[in-house]
């Protein structure tokens, strides 16, 4: 599809076990996002989002924010290859 980009992301701070992964995938799904989002070893997250340029950046925007029992302290974006993913589902 046109227009569309790929970021991958890493979110730390106090995002394990208080439904980021959760959050993450619901707030893509409603911004018409698809990708992944997984924990990782050291207690970050990552996600894989693919959309526009402005669903993405309003995607970032909403991961800062959190879910209300989440504590985001750092979010790195890194642009990568589309992949071409159909939904936005949550990995072990």
């Amino acid at each position: 599809m046109s227009g569309m980009i790929a970021e991958f992301i890493v979110v730390e701070g106090s995002v394990q076990g208080v439904g980021f992964r959760a959050f993450s995938a619901s707030l893509a799904r409603k911004l018409g996002v698809t990708g992944m989002v997984r924990n990782c070893p050291d207690y970050s997250v990552e996600l894989v989002a693919e959309g526009t340029a402005q669903e993405l950046d309003n995607f970032v925007e909403g991961l800062k924010k959190g879910n209300g029992w989440s504590r985001v302290d750092r979010i790195s974006v890194t642009e990568t290859r589309p992949r071409g993913f159909a939904t936005f589902d949550i990995v072990d």
